[in-house]
């Protein structure tokens, strides 16, 4: 095929994936959205939403525009070049604008899912996944197109350079368009993520525990900013938070795959490979259905088999785009998309095991409560801790498989690129493994309509069961994220190095790099990144404890002072719960994000660039385990409780039921808050290094 008519086809999938985003959107739509009441309720959760949102954007506008003109101050020093600034604003821009069309849909889907329920599970569970395929197609969509963009625009504005001058100014250029988004990401993130826990938490205290009254009670003054939560964390945050690493996967493996030599070709490959991932992740949304009173297993083979659909497409297709783009000598890399790919499936496949009420560990997990919250935390923790084996295995025999098949041992940088290009093989098929993730939120808010507008029993029964199958692909989505993040921060890794590199040469200090173990400032940057993420962490959990301990006590107050409220005479203040979860998250959520900028700086003004390589090591190893640790253990702790809720060990009310809502209290934030923001700060900080690498340098040898 022509190389200039494969230019276009990375273009050509992302509007494709947004035309089926519309398409879908609309089909949504045009579901009933229920009863007065349902309308009502779901209009307070959308107005709730869009006034965080808009609070949101614009205290994160004030950051990029400051850090648009130092980018471009450094720009005229010849530091970066002119076009890394704009890159920086679209990157982010486009992050953001994801996940607030994904934010649209779900507040729009919510009361449409839990009327769909009241018909059948399998009409619930399609208008539910059908706003997430919205959220999934956008996210590649728009990330697909603002590359395409770019590399098109970059190409042209280039063209008179030679190819090997050329395609690195392109990738360099790829390379720091990342920060942008994932700066956004990390601020949605985090953001989102305190105010959902901030809010469910302080809502499950006072409401279950306090007042033993029902989730998503309508009495609870909490409930309708629980259910506002669930939109802004779990789906703008979790949005922009995939977009980011679907991002970095691609722009990462492009700079690699011009260290090895594959030139204007191997720049395209992983928008090619994306672009595919996109058309199989559209075929795969048409065979995501289920039968009537299905099990949680059936509910999750019904998703499972529009995913492994999807991966299989992309196998067969990457072994043709492989042969026909980069040449029959290059099947390697064929089989490096192949382990990426399998590596997703089997993470995503053990975060179920571990996570899910179907399986051993969450069933064991729930029996504990029997003797109180202190042993299902101690449960709870130890699961979680364990569960970090197998993705920590699987990413291991990943890696070396990836380099080693690419041709690593005759050709370094080759290998690299495979481990580059083995992260875009996992996160090809995102399209649709978002779906299966996003459309969990909206099962969870459709559940709390239901109990607020009194439908019938059957029609909660349908949405829990959603909602439980929601807990489990939320966790599997994280676990596809935080896998994809350990690949793609090698490859940020060997990046900045390589970029060091090239400009020491440049310097006349082509040494400058001793990254043995034993060099102090290699060692001391080790330390330092394995202590990030916890630090990072504890300021995002002390941020969602701080926050609940503000609904909490207006919960009590409204309680205390509403006459009638517990008798259901008396209407809540739903508003000030909104308004207190929305001013905590915009102040809160400002020192972990800083954090992530300042550190890779502070270390390398002091320590030099193999102070920042240690460190940048140390974050995606601690910073890896940890994330899956949290996700994994708030996963199951959220679905134990969910178990004895169906009806098991005494179900409702029940001490251990009792117990069971303390543990999922503190696997709030575990799974939602610090959990998926840790993957995000390893690629943030792996991103801000390269960025101001040069900086860093010049100060360096000064």
């Amino acid at each position: 095929m022509d190389f200039n008519i494969l230019m276009f086809v990375p273009t050509i999938c992302s509007v494709l994936a947004l035309l089926f985003a519309a398409y879908t959107a609309q089909k949504v739509m045009k579901e009933d959205e229920g009863n007065d009441t349902m309308k009502e309720i779901a209009l307070a959760i959308r107005t709730g939403a869009n006034a965080y949102l808009r609070r949101q954007y614009k205290g994160v506008a004030k950051f990029f525009v400051v850090m648009f003109f130092i980018l471009l101050g450094l720009s005229f020093t010849g530091l970066l070049t002119i076009f890394v600034p704009f890159s920086f604003l679209t990157g982010g821009f486009f992050s953001a604008l994801s996940g607030f069309i994904g934010m649209r849909i779900a507040t729009a889907a919510n009361s449409r899912t839990a009327n769909a329920a009241s018909h059948s599970l399998n009409k619930g569970l399609r208008v539910a996944f059908s706003s997430g395929t919205v959220m999934g197609m956008v996210v590649v969509g728009l990330a697909l197109l603002d590359l395409g963009n770019w590399y098109f625009f970059l190409n042209w504005f280039y063209s008179a350079l030679p190819d090997a001058q050329k395609v690195v100014s392109i990738s360099t250029v790829l390379l720091t368009y990342g920060i942008g988004a994932s700066s956004m990401a990390l601020f949605a993130r985090v953001g989102g993520g305190i105010f959902t826990k901030a809010a469910d938490v302080g809502a499950d205290l006072v409401g279950k525990v306090e007042a033993g009254i029902p989730e998503d009670d309508p009495r609870n003054p909490a409930v309708i900013a629980d259910n506002v939560g669930d939109n802004v964390g779990d789906v703008a945050g979790m949005g922009a938070d995939l977009y980011e690493s679907y991002v970095g996967s691609i722009v990462s493996s492009a700079t690699l795959a011009v260290a090895a030599g594959l030139g204007v070709k191997g720049l395209l490959f992983p928008l090619l490979l994306a672009g595919v991932g996109i058309l199989a992740s559209i075929v795969g949304t048409f065979f995501i259905k289920t039968k009537e009173n299905a099990s949680q297993r059936s509910l999750l083979g019904a998703l499972r088999r529009g995913t492994y659909l999807s991966a299989a497409i992309v196998i067969v297709a990457a072994y043709f785009l492989v042969i026909n783009i980069l040449g029959q000598e290059y099947l390697g890399l064929y089989f490096s998309v192949i382990s990426g790919l399998i590596a997703g499936v089997l993470i995503g496949y053990f975060t179920e095991y571990f996570t899910s009420d179907t399986y051993k560990p969450t069933q064991n997990l729930a029996k504990t409560t029997s003797t109180g919250a202190a042993t299902v935390i101690i449960g709870g923790l130890s699961l979680g801790m364990m569960s970090t084996a197998v993705p920590v295995i699987i990413v291991g025999v990943s890696v070396m498989a990836s380099f080693f098949v690419a041709g690593g041992t005759a050709n370094y940088n080759m290998g690299l690129f495979g481990i580059g290009i083995s992260a875009v093989g996992m996160l090809s098929t995102l399209g649709i493994t978002l779906a299966t993730d996003a459309y969990g939120p909206v099962a969870d808010n459709a559940g709390g309509i239901a109990e607020m507008a009194g439908l019938n029993h059957e029609v909660r029964e349908r949405t829990d069961a959603l909602d439980s199958l929601g807990n489990t692909t939320a966790a599997t989505g994280k676990g596809f994220a935080i896998g994809s993040a350990a690949l793609t921060a090698l490859a940020l890794i060997v990046a900045f190095q390589q970029q060091i590199q090239t400009i020491a040469t440049g310097m006349g200090k082509p040494d400058i790099f001793n990254l043995s173990i034993l060099n102090p400032p290699v060692l001391i940057g080790l330390f330092i990144g394995a202590m990030l993420p916890y630090v990072f962490a504890a300021m995002t959990m002390s941020s969602v404890g701080k926050a609940a301990q503000l609904i909490v006590v207006e919960v009590r107050r409204q309680f205390k002072e509403i006459a009638g409220l517990m008798e259901g005479t008396g209407k809540p203040d739903y508003a000030a719960c909104v308004d207190i979860c929305t001013r905590s998250a915009q102040k809160e959520m400002v020192m972990p994000a800083l954090l992530a900028i300042a550190a890779p700086l502070v270390v390398g003004f002091l320590l030099g660039v193999n102070g920042v390589a240690g460190m940048l090591a140390g974050t995606t190893i601690s910073g890896f385990i940890l994330a899956v640790m949290m996700a994994n253990a708030g996963g199951a702790w959220d679905n134990a409780k969910k178990y004895i809720e169906a009806g098991n060990l005494g179900g409702k009310g029940s001490d251990a039921h009792k117990a069971a809502v303390v543990g999922d209290t503190v696997g709030d934030p575990f799974k939602d808050t610090s959990g998926p923001s840790i993957n995000i700060l390893i690629k943030l900080i792996s991103t801000v290094s390269i960025v101001f690498g040069a900086l860093i340098l010049n100060i360096a040898l000064m």
